[in-house]
């Protein structure tokens, strides 16, 4: 065999061979694109609100100089392992900072969804932060469950002394699942995407120490009315 047909013989070895992976991969693809969900119409970024009429403010400062908005998911590690720095910051600055909480609950958390109904049946009833300060003290026994877990959140309603007629009417309500879907809406349009997520005066944060964080607020206490 010469030489020149050796070489045209590796030529169309290697050309097979790339058709092949081609074709390989053009399958990937069109299977790809077959089962890929089409995505859902998001909420217009104008349409979102940082802070609606209902949302819940957690500090009520007779001179606002600033706004803190926190998207929060109860059954979130790290929303529980920031929980006692926000208290903390709430202590210190909610004289003249307010602090808003917004539902965010992940999808990837089996009881987050369920939590938020829980906090917000209660909130009803005027106990949105104690449900709240409840579920995450009580996270490491519930969280990251298969099982749903309503049934223990409405125990911690009882204890909290709510009315659990009202409460399991605001959980079945379409209107309480409404109210933490437009938070949802709300969050998704400004880009959140993972809890918990801080707005400083309508800017995302992007944190890195205790230290910044506080620098933040301090800096917006500061500031002249």
């Amino acid at each position: 065999m010469s030489t020149v047909d050796s070489a045209r013989r590796v030529r169309i070895a290697i050309w097979i061979l790339l058709a092949a992976i081609l074709g390989v991969g053009v399958t990937w693809y069109a299977v790809f694109t077959a089962n890929k969900p089409a995505p859902a119409a998001p909420l217009a970024v104008a349409d979102a609100q940082l802070v609606r009429e209902d949302s819940h403010r957690v500090t009520s400062p007779s001179t606002e100089k600033a706004q803190l908005v926190e998207f929060l998911d109860f059954e979130c590690e790290s929303c529980r392992a920031a929980e006692p720095l926000v208290e903390e910051l709430k202590k210190e600055y909610g004289d003249r900072i307010t602090f808003v909480h917004r539902y965010f609950p992940l999808p990837g958390h089996r009881n987050s969804g369920t939590a938020a109904l829980a906090v917000e049946a209660a909130a009803q009833q005027g106990k949105y932060q104690e449900m709240a300060a409840r579920l995450f003290e009580t996270q490491p026994q519930w969280g990251e469950k298969q099982d749903s877990q309503a049934a223990l959140f409405r125990t911690y309603a009882q204890e909290l002394g709510l009315d659990t007629a009202i409460y399991d009417a605001a959980v079945a309500d379409q209107a309480t699942k409404d109210r933490i879907s437009q938070d949802v809406a709300d969050g998704t349009a400004l880009g959140v995407t993972g809890t918990p997520t801080f707005f400083l005066d309508g800017k995302k944060l992007t944190l890195n120490t205790e230290a910044q964080f506080r620098q933040l607020l301090d800096e917006a206490a500061r500031k002249k009315s």
